[in-house]
């Protein structure tokens, strides 16, 4: 089911919500959990039931470990043994489903042999689900976590508004929120800030995001060849596509997760407006980057083994973001230009060179969009083609300006049609803009929702984008991170 749907907006979410609080006003309190977790078992079965079996058998599995590991009479080997066995198992779940054709494909290119595909079709959610319980796993092992109750553990895992594409929550922050009887009674002040945040969130996807998604698929998927104008706009449409698909998503969840009086962590805080490669990734998927760091990095050695091992750790750690992402060679490319440009930053402060803020910012957005293209390519030709447009392809303004630029013909610009290969115009220039000046310009929704009051005018304001939204649900458009 979609958030930017008729269906989960109109039905879903408010049947939801009114027999959860109603059971909980009756105390009802295990019922109303029950049927929370079963709305969202139907949330995430809505396009294919047999996957919830895997969600189902992930959520009994890891419940089970985990609660072994944090029990005191097992031997430390026995202990390490089953927290390994635990990850493998989640691993392997996560491998066989986002990676076997990947795997069978190369091995095909590698050995000259013909396997065939197993066309899988990948289960919603399942990087994220399984990311967040292998950090239930390696916490029950470090002794630190609680003797939960499984109804809790099972909603902490299912919870609809963050099931499907994040943001990766950790247990230590949902758990006892579950848990707390100060939740289970409306909170007029949680709605209140629940419905704008979700506005502002489904206004970006649907008036935003899928907007500029037509030129970025035009530009990627179906043109042939690209001249300068056009490969620019290809690429900045899918930078600011992203942006608003994944942080419009996050909003929609917080929102969503508000209604039911839980926060879920913050995920986005403006990172467009990064002055280094660092601080965008404490900015974007602010929750990956934690999981990243404190599961993979750290125990890695972090920056304690010495300086080559620390290039050494990011170089790993952003390969394995890379895959992470998604099962194809230009993923992981995309992980190791971040790796790299993590790198090069650590050894640009070491030397104490300064450069300008407003030069920082240029190389850190410009790279970023380089890098993004090979993120959003279906294989590195189409990356290939939008970056040699970009910088070698020909420059072709406007046909309304060769009577006022016509000198410029001497410097090899042409006029004519200067959109045409993906079927843009002065629209897709208007949107960028406008789409540059909120990302670098506006204060983004968490400040708005949660620095200052929500008040009778940012309500209005609310309810303008919330109804200029769902008066244009009038296609299906799913997330970009359903994808990983």
């Amino acid at each position: 089911m979609l958030f930017n749907s008729f269906e989960y907006i109109f039905l879903f979410l408010p049947a939801a919500l009114l027999l959860y609080f109603f059971l909980n006003r009756s105390r009802l309190t295990t019922l109303a959990k029950t049927t929370l977790i079963l709305a969202s078992l139907l949330f995430y079965s809505w396009w294919e039931a047999s996957y919830l079996f895997i969600i189902l058998i992930s959520v009994f599995f890891n419940f089970a470990v985990g609660t072994l590991l944090s029990r005191e009479n097992f031997s430390t080997f026995t202990r390490k043994s089953l927290l390994f066995f635990g990850i493998c198992a989640n691993l392997a779940l996560l491998g066989y489903f986002k990676y076997m054709d990947f795997f069978l494909e190369n091995l095909n290119t590698l050995l000259g042999t013909s396997y065939p595909y197993l066309n899988l079709a990948l289960p919603l959610g399942i990087s994220f689900f399984t990311f967040q319980q292998i950090t239930y796993l390696v916490d029950s092992y470090k002794k630190e976590t609680k003797e939960y109750n499984f109804l809790n553990y099972t909603l902490f895992v299912t919870f609809f508004p963050q099931l499907i594409a994040g943001p990766i929550v950790h247990h230590k922050e949902m758990l006892p929120q579950f848990a707390s009887k100060r939740n289970l009674f409306v909170n007029y002040r949680n709605i209140t800030m629940g419905l704008f945040i979700f506005s502002i969130g489904l206004f970006k996807k649907v008036m935003i995001a899928d907007r500029l998604a037509v030129w970025a698929t035009n530009g990627f998927d179906k043109a042939e060849s690209l001249n300068m104008l056009e490969a620019w706009v290809t690429s900045l449409s899918y930078t600011f596509q992203l942006y608003f698909d994944f942080s419009g998503y996050t909003d929609m969840a917080i929102g969503a997760a508000l209604l039911f009086n839980i926060k879920l962590p913050i995920n986005f805080n403006s990172p467009y407006k990064a002055l280094n490669i660092q601080d965008f990734w404490r900015r974007w998927h602010i929750t990956l980057t934690r999981f990243l760091k404190d599961y993979l990095y750290i125990p890695l050695g972090g920056n304690r083994l010495g300086e080559f091992r620390t290039y050494l750790n990011i170089f790993v750690v952003f390969l394995l973001a890379g895959i992470w992402h998604g099962a194809g060679w230009t993923f992981i490319f995309w992980g190791l230009l971040h790796g790299l440009a993590l790198v090069v930053h650590r050894l640009w402060k070491k030397a104490a060179i300064k450069i300008p803020t407003l030069l920082a910012w240029f190389i850190t957005f410009n790279f970023i969009n380089i890098a993004w293209v090979f993120f959003r390519a279906q294989n590195f030709n189409d990356a290939l083609k939008v970056l040699k447009g970009m910088f070698t392809g020909e420059l072709l303004l406007p046909a309304a300006l060769e009577s006022k630029l016509s000198f410029l013909k001497s410097y090899g610009v042409e006029f004519g049609s200067y959109l045409q290969a993906i079927g843009a115009g002065k629209t897709a220039l208007l949107y960028l803009f406008i789409s540059f000046l909120v990302v670098v310009l506006a204060k983004n929704s968490t400040q708005l929702i949660f620095e200052t009051r929500v008040g009778t005018l940012k309500m209005v304001y609310a309810s303008i984008l919330f109804t200029v939204s769902a008066l244009s649900l009038n296609r299906v458009s799913e997330f970009i991170y359903f994808n990983f």
